[in-house]
């Protein structure tokens, strides 16, 4: 195992403006899991046109509480685009929630999803369709290419800022502000 390497497990990845990969173009991705066979991680800035209602429907789930009714459902990543993921508080856990950090966990379940429509789901969430994933040496990769600015990540942007909001909100916690910086910067 290499000694040298430096895990952003419960990072922010903050596009820059060069990225020209289209699913990546001015977003925020949380790392959940950073080893060196790879990364995972969920988009959390891009919501999606489904909303809570349209899942519920799907599932044949009723929602108690109506003010999820309109909540979005995000676009995690292009990577498993129709699976569902559940990044969340940690103050609940189920069966295959996978523990990030002792403040913020990862479900895939639909039990996950049935507290949650019920009412009785983790203090904060975010529900995305898909996630983001790189092989072996490719994150690494790109960020070494100026791809993404890393910092570590803030549970008040993750969880209680607005997507439209969150690029921005994580820049700042890094004192940048993404508007100053050319697309051309460390290409020169």
């Amino acid at each position: 195992m290499n000694s040298f390497f430096d895990s952003f497990k419960d990072h922010f990845l903050i596009s820059m403006p060069h990225l020209d990969d289209p699913h990546f173009q001015h977003t925020v991705v949380y790392l959940c899991e950073h080893t060196e066979d790879g990364a995972m991680g969920i988009i959390i800035n891009r919501p999606s046109n489904i909303d809570f209602t349209e899942l519920a429907d799907h599932l044949g789930i009723q929602i108690a509480c109506p003010w999820l009714t309109s909540e979005p459902i995000y676009n995690g990543g292009p990577v498993e685009a129709e699976r569902g993921f559940i990044l969340h508080t940690a103050d609940k856990s189920w069966s295959n929630t996978l523990k990030i950090t002792n403040e913020v966990s990862l479900s895939a379940s639909l039990e996950c999803l049935e507290h949650i429509f019920e009412g009785n789901g983790p203090e904060a969430f975010r529900i995305t369709l898909g996630c983001a994933g790189w092989d072996a040496g490719k994150l690494e990769s790109e960020i070494a290419n100026n791809d993404w600015l890393v910092c570590e990540a803030d549970l008040d942007v993750l969880f209680h800022t607005p997507s439209d909001m969150q690029f921005t909100a994580a820049t700042k916690v890094l004192g940048i502000d993404m508007a100053r910086l050319s697309p051309d910067i460390g290409h020169g």
